[in-house]
């Protein structure tokens, strides 16, 4: 009998990229997500699919999904690879002329594996990648789950309305790129709001409201579960996730202790709020820290290739981490032959950890003891380069430790939930709660966020009672897209971590102002004024540039509000 299961739960995000620049903030963040990342994990389980479950609980956001999936993207990616492959043979005449000789063989390692993406990429199992994971999760290896739409921060949206956006449309899109409905939802950020009163983010005249906690608009989507960070389980402080890697996030939220909803271990799912018809996983805490730190974990081996140090203009990297706190001038010469071997041996390492925390488990909860360790999946091979060869080499292993590889899902058929947990409110943030997204710098979003969600209410109420019309139709559904587009917590990620700020600035800027655009629109035709050549042609350049979510619903914008709260919460 195996002592415990263990499902890794990958995360996997990026915000709508497409069609809004290349470099240095654009889709080549989805280029370079897709060659580091995307393609490798989906050759590590395609060489592995056919043996059963491989243990991985995939979730593929929607806005992703629809990016790597549209007619646009495999250009886009393909004329990347070329520019990186010249980047390569040029860093390769350098170095043999003088430069650096050394560092050639590294140059042309980087052609060799520039050129088998491209081989791969335009290979026999075709360019969309949705489809390709989706093959996967129909042979049994994996499950796929999905995300809210554009990974919008639910507990801090305005309205149960637009919380529900997120998740239909999540829903929608996964069924239509996957052929059924998700089971389960990685709640964005793992951040989660129960049941109960509840102010705006920011200051101002609005009144409390009573509110619907998440589970309940989970259930009501058909969803069978979600993901909350351990300190939601057990107390206790948050490990954060994101401050090893943004040194803005260090000082942001100093750790402080959470309740927590009591002794929960997170080794078992739990049965959610008052209804109860909704479970949660929780992170296992132990192994988190081996590979989302680049202090203390595993990507911080001096053998790994550096993520930070780059040769321009290309952008390859070719120095070792050397020591997790050294200079950039003080890296290195990286030695792919000790990074391959020390995968392995990190593999076995946390297999054993493991097994260790299973058999724990196993000893002190009556129920079988799964664990969860949740990951951001652009960490397996973007910020950590060796990161799918330790993950390829964990999934070989467990099965000699005596662990089973299963999915979330899977594990809550064969042993459903039982015990009934209050969680309180909180995400996986640095500090536990909304200050990675909610904070001086990002107050203003929030206010201009609640003014559109509560815009395109009324708004809708209004069309749902006029007489069908195609154009209508159109500015609607594209108003909404912009609406969900604006909502994605990337804008307010990337504002308080720094590098990208002024991007995300613009992009919030520009989705707000596309959305007054066709709301304008709308309300003219409306009252029944009729567009300009150049009103419709504005229309069509925004339906190209932001046309995702093909089936979008923005009829269901028209219900009630949520109930005012006399006297304030």
């Amino acid at each position: 009998m195996p002592i415990g299961s263990l499902s890794f739960v990958l995360h996997s995000h990026l915000p709508w990229v497409l069609h809004h620049g290349r470099w240095p903030h654009g889709v080549d963040w989805l280029n370079e997500a897709t060659a580091e990342t995307y393609l490798p994990l989906w050759r590590v389980l395609h060489e592995r699919a056919g043996k059963g479950s491989l243990g991985i609980t995939l979730d593929l956001s929607p806005v992703l999904c629809e990016q790597l999936s549209h007619p646009d993207y495999p250009r886009e990616f393909v004329s990347y690879l070329e520019q990186k492959i010249a980047a390569a043979q040029a860093d390769a005449s350098a170095f043999e002329h003088g430069e650096d000789p050394a560092l050639a063989p590294l140059a042309h390692g980087w052609e060799r594996f520039y050129r088998s993406t491209l081989e791969e990429f335009m290979g026999p199992y075709g360019t969309n990648l949705v489809a390709r994971f989706r093959r996967l999760e129909e042979r049994g290896a994996i499950e796929i789950v999905t995300c809210g739409a554009t990974h919008g921060y639910l507990p801090l949206l305005s309205t149960d309305a637009a919380v529900a956006g997120q998740i239909r449309t999540a829903v929608a899109a996964h069924r239509r790129h996957f052929g059924r409905a998700p089971r389960g939802i990685w709640l964005p950020e793992c951040a989660y709001r129960p049941a109960g009163p509840w102010t705006s983010p920011v200051p101002g005249p609005a009144p409390a409201m009573m509110r619907a906690g998440l589970e309940d608009v989970l259930e009501a989507h058909g969803l069978d579960y979600f993901f909350v960070d351990r300190h939601l389980l057990e107390g206790g402080t948050p490990l954060g996730v994101y401050a090893d890697r943004f040194d803005a996030l260090r000082h942001l939220v100093p750790p402080a202790a959470t309740a927590g909803s009591g002794s929960h271990p997170p080794y078992r799912p739990y049965r959610v709020g008052a209804r109860g018809r909704v479970a949660c996983f929780g992170r296992d805490p132990v192994t988190a820290v081996q590979v989302w730190s680049g202090e203390h974990g595993y990507p911080g081996d001096p053998v790994y290739l550096d993520f930070h140090k780059k040769r321009f203009p290309g952008g390859h990297r070719y120095w070792a981490v050397t020591h997790s706190q050294a200079d950039l001038a003080d890296k290195r010469p990286y030695d792919p032959d000790l990074a391959r071997a020390r995968a392995p041996e990190q593999a076995r390492h946390f297999v054993g950890l493991i097994a260790q925390v299973l058999t724990a488990a196993g000893r002190h909860q009556q129920a079988p003891a799964i664990a969860c360790p949740m990951y951001d999946t652009e960490l397996f091979g973007h910020w950590w380069f060796e990161g799918p060869r330790f993950l390829a080499a964990v999934l070989d292993a467990a099965a000699a430790a005596g662990i089973e590889l299963t999915t979330t899902g899977a594990h809550l058929d064969r042993h459903p939930a039982r015990d009934v947990v209050a969680l309180p409110r909180g995400s996986w943030g640095d500090g536990g709660g909304d200050a990675v997204w909610l904070n001086p710098g990002t107050e203003w979003t929030w206010r201009l966020l609640a003014a559109v969600e509560h815009d395109l209410a009324g708004l809708a109420r209004l069309a749902l009672a006029a007489p069908a019309d195609p154009l209508l139709e159109r500015l609607m559904a594209q108003a909404t897209r912009e609406l969900l587009l604006l909502e994605a917590s990337d804008w307010q990620f990337l504002i308080t971590t720094g590098p990208a700020g002024d991007y995300a600035t613009e992009r919030f800027h520009g989705h707000e102002s596309a959305y007054r655009e066709l709301a304008a629109l709308a309300g003219q035709r409306l009252t029944g004024g009729a567009l300009s050549e150049s009103d419709e042609q504005s229309l069509a350049a925004l339906e190209a540039k932001d046309g995702l979510f093909a089936d979008v619903d923005w009829r269901a914008y028209a219900a009630t509000p949520s109930t005012t709260v006399t006297g304030g919460a």
